[in-house]
């Protein structure tokens, strides 16, 4: 379980967070070289391939238990109209989670993967960010514990979303202050916005932005202008790289919340790829800063974590091929 009571126990956890397995890295990358193909013939799968041994520990790795996390949270920001969705429709799609009705539930079907949803205190919005920070230290702090909780350190693979309205402008307000650039270069439709109403939620991000773009870390822009869900997925993030399990980025709020990690400790996503490029217009640049490219693009926007359970399926063909094809040698193939 963990066992914050600061943003600074957080830190430090993540300071100290392992590596991948070197010899399993070196084991898989000369097995990769034996296998009874061209050299690069299988292109990145390759590389995703010897990515995740080296994470797992082993050379000749499987993919038998993913993990699916999605995190739902209220923000008070909400109420300024940033979405075209009011938010009692954050506890109403939480509710067609549990009854197995989303989208994320038949892609975890189709690909293996055991969801759970964690509701983060639906009944209280974090505060409005253009007024005052988000959420307390100690309301940030318990959010990023229940992801770090909802971690099973027997699964082998994660999956992480979300479900909040009003989200995309948090995302958005904390790129903006990690990444720079203005508010519009980051602000954009997420759940259909437009015109009017496009220019009031960059109007919102940006009033948020100059409050607290110059006031910490990753951590503490993740506390000034996330929300719970944001907080929850990246506990579960981190927690995910303390037992060494390979994560698999969603969309644009995914990755947001991700960056809080990557702008906090240098590395902390050493252990992630990014599942997809979303259809929200910021993705491809925070990605960009991530130094993540996605596996796939397929013009999704949906969020719950559709995206990087989609590319559960890519994962599990690169292994497949990795650990399950013969080498030169056990096929009697002349290596040229």
């Amino acid at each position: 379980m963990g066992q914050f009571s600061t943003l600074d126990d957080i830190r430090e956890t993540l300071a100290a967070a392992p590596g991948p397995d070197t010899t399993a890295l070196e084991g898989a990358a000369a097995r990769n070289s034996q296998l009874t193909k061209p050299p690069g013939a299988l292109g990145r799968l390759e590389d995703l391939a010897i990515w995740y041994a080296g994470w797992r520990g082993t050379d000749r790795p499987s993919m038998t238990a993913p993990q699916a996390l999605v995190f739902a949270g209220n923000h008070g920001v909400a109420a300024r109209g940033v979405s075209a969705f009011p938010p009692e429709v954050t506890a109403q799609m939480v509710l067609n989670f549990d009854a197995g009705g989303a989208a994320i539930n038949q892609l975890c079907k189709a690909f293996g993967a055991d969801l759970s949803v964690i509701a983060l205190d639906l009944d209280s919005p974090t505060k409005d960010f253009t007024q005052g920070p988000a959420m307390s230290e100690d309301a940030c702090v318990a959010a990023f514990t229940a992801g770090w909780d909802a971690v099973n350190p027997d699964a082998d693979v994660l999956v992480t979303g979300e479900m909040g309205i009003a989200n995309t402008t948090s995302a958005a307000a904390i790129c903006t202050a990690l990444f720079g650039g203005t508010a519009r270069d980051w602000t954009g439709a997420g759940t259909g916005v437009s015109g009017d109403a496009l220019d009031l939620k960059t109007q919102v991000v940006a009033d948020g932005v100059s409050l607290h773009a110059q006031t910490g870390d990753g951590l503490e822009i993740l506390r000034r202008l996330g929300g719970r869900e944001l907080a929850g997925m990246a506990g579960a993030i981190a927690r995910a790289r303390t037992v060494r399990i390979p994560v698999i980025l969603d969309g644009f709020i995914c990755s947001a919340a991700a960056a809080c990690l990557a702008e906090t400790t240098k590395g902390a996503l050493d252990h992630v790829v990014a599942g997809h490029l979303s259809a929200e217009g910021a993705h491809a640049n925070v990605l960009k800063h991530l130094g993540k490219d996605p596996l796939l693009s397929l013009g999704l926007r949906l969020g719950e974590g559709s995206g990087a359970a989609l590319a559960l399926g890519v994962l599990k063909g690169a292994i497949a091929c990795h650990s399950g094809m013969a080498t030169f040698a056990e096929a009697g193939v002349t290596d040229g």
